[in-house]
This record gives C-alpha cells, structure tokens and sequence, in this order.
C-alpha cells in the first residue's frame, strides 16, 4: 500500500525529513484550514479542481458563476452582436440581469473597425464592398411591440425584452397593465428597458403603483425617441417625472395624464416649455393641475396642439378663455365634469374667435353649458361637424335650435340626458343643422314626447342619412309619421327602446325610405310585429344588410320573409321572439342568405330539431349564440359544434350554465 494511503498521523510523512528545506514553502503544498489536495503551482483564484470528501478526492468542475459581477459584465459587453447577448440572458436571472443592464453605448462594437478592414480588403479585390461581408445585425429602429397584463407585468419579464428585442428590429412600443402582485413593476425594470430600448416611442403604464419618478426618470434619461406617453393611475409619479421627460423627450407628440393625484401645474409646464411638437393631451382626475397647467399648454403649442381632453379638473373659466384665443390649431376638444366651469367660460371661449378648425366638440356634465355658451361656440366655429352633448341640464330647446342654426357644417348631432329638449327641440334642430347634417341620435332624454300639435312648417332634411332614438320612452307614432315626410334618404334607422311605438308609426317611416335600409335596429320595441319585418323585406330586402328583432313579437312568418327576400342580410338578431324551430328551418330553407351572424337567445321554443338547420346555416355563419335555449340540450350543442367545425373550420368557445341555458359563440379560425 502507498505510503501516502498507510499514512496514520502519528509517523513523519517524509522519513528523510521534509521535501522543502525551507519550511514556509510548505504552504505550496497544503492550504491552511482547507481539506482539498493541490500541486504546487501559481495561486488560482478559482476554486481547486479536487476536493476531498467521503474518504476518497472528487473532481469539481470550474464554474464561470464564481466571477464578480464586473467580470461578467465585461464579458458580455464584448460580444459581438445582439444575438449572442439573448443567449447568455437565458441562462440565468442574475445574467439577464447583467445583459439587461448594458447601455447602447457601452457595447464595445468593433464593426467600423471591421467594416474599415473589409473594404479595404475588398477595395483591392472587388473594388467595393459587399453587403454579406458586414456584419447586418440589427441594432434597435423601433418597430415591435409588447404588452404585459397582470401578474405578466414583473421586471424579469422587461428585462427579457429589453435584451431580445434589441436584435429584432428594436422595442418602439410598450404597454404595461399592472396588477396588486408584489412581484410587479419597479424601477428595476423600466431601468432595463431605458438601456437596452432606447428607440421606445410609444410608453402606457397602467395601475402601477410601485413605479415612482425613479423609474420614469430612467426612461426619460434613455428613450429620447419617447413620442407617446400614457400614464394612468400612477399614484407614485410626481412632478420631477414630468420635468425628467420634458428635459430628455423633447419629440413628444401625445401626453394623458388620469388618476395620477401628484402630478400638477408643474410637470405641466415644464413639458409646455420643453415639447413644441405636442399635438394630443388629455388630462384627467388630477386634482393637482389647475389653470395653470392648462393655461401653459394651450399657450406654448398654440399652433400645433389639435386634440384636448380635460376632465375632473378644478380648472375655471380662464382655462376655456385660454382655449378660445390659443386654440388655432385645435380639431377636437371634449370637456368633461368641470364643475367650476361657468356659463361665462363656454361664452368667452367662443368669443376668443381661436377655435376656427374646431370639427368635433363634446361636452358632458358640465352645468356651464347653457343656451348663451354653446350658442356662442357654434357661431365661433364655422367648421364644426360633430357635437356630442350629454348630462347638460340647462339646455333647453331655444339654445338647440339657435345652435344648430348658427353651426352650418354640422354633419352629426348626438345628445344623451338632456333632459329639458322636447319634441319641439328635436324638430328644430333636425330643420335647422342646414343642408350637411347626416347623424342624429338622441338617447334617454326623458322630456321628448309626442305632440300632434305646435310643430313648425317642416320641409325635408335630404342629407340625412342615420336616425338613432334610444330609451326616449315619450317618442311615439305621431313623431315617427312626421320623421317619415322630414327623412327620404334614410339609410341607418335605430330605434332601440321604444314601448310607445306601433306598426302604425313605423310603417310609414319604412316606406318613405327611398334609397334602401342598409342597417335596421328595433330592439326592444315590444309593440312591433310581423308586419313591420314583411313590410322591411320587401321593400329594402335587396339592400338589407343588419337586422336586429331583440325582443319584438315577431313569430315564424318574419323568418320567412326575411329568407324570401333578404339575399344579403349578414347579421340577424332574433332573441327573445316566439320563433320556433319551423321558423328557424324556413330560414336554413331559402338559404342563399349570406348570414354570417345569428343570435337566437332566449327562444325558449328553439329545440333540438334546429340542429339540422343551423348546421346548414353554419357554413357560412362565423358567430351564433344559443344562450338561454333551454329547449337546446348540451349533447345536441357538443354534436352541432362537431359539425360545424368540420365543415367549416370554426373554434367553439362554450358558455355553459343551469341556470342560463345552453350557448356557444364560434370564432373563424386564424
């Protein structure tokens, strides 16, 4: 046996005295306080390659792992390309970390060296140089995108972008929604992305409450490309994120600001100074920005601002003033619940004679809109098409009518909840909005109720094309009738909600409609019937493309009528009627109608017999909802969606419950 085995401690390992004459060599040998064998050789600062252990010495293999941060930080930086940096951030989250942290410009690049080599290379050769022999790694021009919802928005997962996009074609937009995990968003990882992604254009941060300024502060200080910035309940960004983006992002063209209770007329201002291309702001909840703010913004992009939103905003009249003399460039202006906003403000604004390109204004829940103020504005505006108003409870029928006169380009008029506008209102502004108007839509405003009486002389509004009533529960037939001589050219009609109406107001509506119904909605009106839909299908049946029945007592005998004559109707809702499953065979029967939706839901008659027609009128539908057919079994549903899908190639997505019937609603597949 080797001496070296037999050795039991008490002996001399080297009878002849020590190998070394000079005893302090003898650490070149053994490490002190360290149970491993090594052969005398330089110091290593990696680990031994033996290690003693159960008796006998194991060989360990040496691990890169053991090298500092700044080792490995170097290592990576040297690597020729994006590529081969994606690689080595897969292998762990402390090298992703690493990778994700390499500015641009700290990746020591040798292709213009290499690049001076190879043409002069090729120069002797060739005379020029090839595209092959240059390296064409692509190095970040902005033209991906990435979303991360929920738990999906952690910084491992920003990091990961940052270092695989930059090879691809460069990060240009990102969306982050967060969510309450603990293992959301930080500064950490919107530091990766302001170093690795420095062509971001387009940044959404949503319901990220860990993010603060440090963070935001990174991006601005990397991204200088930013263009779009979109911050919403952030209740951690202050002002100095503003400043930070002012100073670094001088190219932004779209700012909304909501929810974000730290942010005021500060950060405001500092982008107003710093960003003449501004063209989008919106700004909502933050009860920190004042007129201030807004005043700054209007002012310092007067001529290249185009779309404001403000909304829930402790901004009085001088913020609409500013808006009426600064405002030259403005084409869309909504004005949302700005509760110390007075009639005044509306009157100056229109009066400033600044909103001359203004096309589409909206105003909701602002007690400042009266008859005086919008007046005011229309006169003001001579290109306004479109006005939206809603929740305005002190405009009456005078401000309407003086308004629609004054607004002579107006091509569509929506009001929702205004309350004090009668049948009178309605008629005056349909007579007066001039010779483009091409919308009207009045919904829930409860003061609209028939009169046979007191109407002024009405002659026809030829231009209009689309009449929406919804939920006026007083509009009834004597309206309809009139609306049938004043509307000729009608293509859209909606008329959603209305108990008070009958076949004998419907009727004549449908049959003053000479160009053809395109798109017919009479949902919830209880009191139709099947004559209105015969009377719909032969006379606009060759152009009939929407029809939607929801809860009109219409029984088989509409089915087919619409089979008979209705060859290029796409869309059919017929919830909630008595159809049964003759009706539904009717219409498999004239098929070839294009019907590419079906709703039947809540057809308590519609049974298993149906299967056989609706897998014929399956091949060429791409959604149909069953819901609520409780005579409809799940077997039948599974067997029916079989079908379908071989004979169409179609996903089925179920909805399945006891207690709301059977349905499944089928998607084309990609």
């Amino acid at each position: 046996m080797s001496k070296l085995f037999a050795f039991s401690g008490s002996d001399d390992f080297c009878p002849g005295g020590s190998i070394y004459p000079n005893r302090k060599e003898s650490s070149l040998f053994f490490y002190p306080n360290q149970d491993v064998y090594f052969p005398p050789c330089k110091r290593c600062r990696i680990s031994s390659p033996f290690v003693f252990a159960g008796g006998k010495f194991e060989q360990k293999k040496p691990s890169i792992e053991i090298l500092p941060d700044e080792c490995l930080f170097e290592i990576f930086r040297q690597l020729p390309g994006g590529q081969e940096r994606s690689t080595c951030a897969c292998v762990s989250k402390r090298w992703l970390t690493l990778v994700s942290n390499i500015r641009r410009d700290e990746i020591n690049d040798n292709k213009t060296t290499q690049a001076s080599d190879l043409e002069y290379e090729s120069t002797d050769k060739k005379g020029g140089v090839s595209s092959e022999d240059v390296d064409s790694d692509v190095e970040g021009d902005g033209y991906l995108s990435r979303s991360l919802d929920g738990k999906k928005a952690t910084d491992v997962r920003l990091a990961s972008i940052a270092v695989g996009t930059a090879s691809r074609g460069g990060l240009g937009k990102l969306f982050i929604r967060g969510s309450k995990s603990r293992y959301g968003v930080t500064t950490v990882g919107l530091r990766a992305i302001s170093r690795g992604c420095p062509s971001l254009r387009v940044l959404s941060l949503w319901n990220l409450s860990s993010v603060g300024d440090e963070g935001l502060c990174e991006i601005a200080n990397g991204c200088h490309q930013l263009e779009k910035l979109d911050l919403c309940h952030c209740p951690s960004i202050t002002d100095k994120s503003l400043l930070a983006v002012a100073k670094g992002c001088t190219n932004l063209t779209n700012l909304t600001i909501e929810g974000c209770a730290n942010i005021g007329n500060e950060g405001l201002q500092a982008i107003a100074r710093s960003c003449p291309n501004l063209k989008y702001v919106s700004i909502k909840d933050c009860p920190l920005v004042g007129d201030q703010g807004v005043a700054s913004l209007l002012s310092s992009a007067s001529y290249s601002l185009t779309k404001v939103k403000l909304q829930a905003l402790s901004i009085t009249d001088v913020s609409l003033a500013i808006i009426g003399h600064y405002g030259k460039a403005v084409t869309d202006l909504s004005l949302t619940s700005l509760p110390n906003v007075s009639e005044k403000g509306f009157w100056v604004m229109g009066n400033g004679h600044g909103l001359q390109k203004l096309k589409s204004f909206t105003v909701t829940s602002c007690r400042g809109a009266t008859d005086l103020g919008l007046e005011a504005v229309g006169k003001s505006c001579p290109n306004l098409k479109q006005l939206c108003l809603s929740k305005c409870p002190f405009l009456s029928d005078k401000g309407l009518s003086s308004l629609a006169k004054a607004a002579s380009s107006l091509e569509c008029l929506q009001l929702e909840e205004c309350h004090r506008i009668t049948q009178f209102g309605f008629f005056c502004s349909l007579i007066n909005c001039g010779a483009k108007l091409k919308v009207i839509s009045f919904a829930n405003c409860l003061g609209i109720k028939d009169l046979n009486s007191g109407l002024p002389p009405l002659s026809p509004c030829e231009s209009l094309r689309s009449l929406s009533i919804h939920n006026c529960p007083g509009f009834g037939d004597a309206s309809l009738f009139a609306l049938g001589k004043l509307c000729p050219h009608l293509q859209h009609v909606e008329l959603c909600g209305l108990h008070g109406i009958t076949d004998a107001g419907v009727l004549p509506l449908l049959e003053s409609c000479e160009a053809g119904l395109l798109k017919v909605n009479l949902s919830g009106c209880v009191n139709l019937s099947d004559k209105v839909v015969q009377t719909i299908s032969n006379l606009h049946g060759w152009t009939l493309e929407l029809l939607n029945l929801n809860g009109c007592k219409i029984s088989d005998a509409s089915l087919v009528a619409i089979g008979e004559n209705c060859q290029l109707l796409t869309d059919l809702d017929i919830s909630k009627c008595t159809i049964t499953d003759s009706g539904i065979a009717a219409l498999a029967y004239f098929n070839p109608i294009n019907l590419q939706i079906l709703s039947v839901s809540g057809c308590s008659m519609v049974s298993d017999k149906s299967l056989p027609s609706l897998g014929k009128l399956g091949e060429t539908l791409l959604g149909l909802n069953l819901q609520q057919c409780k005579a409809i079994s799940s077997r039948a549903v599974e067997l029916l969606t079989e079908q379908l899908w071989r004979s169409s190639g179609m996903i089925c997505y179920y909805f399945l419950s006891l207690k709301m019937g059977v349905g499944f609603f089928m998607a084309e597949f990609p």
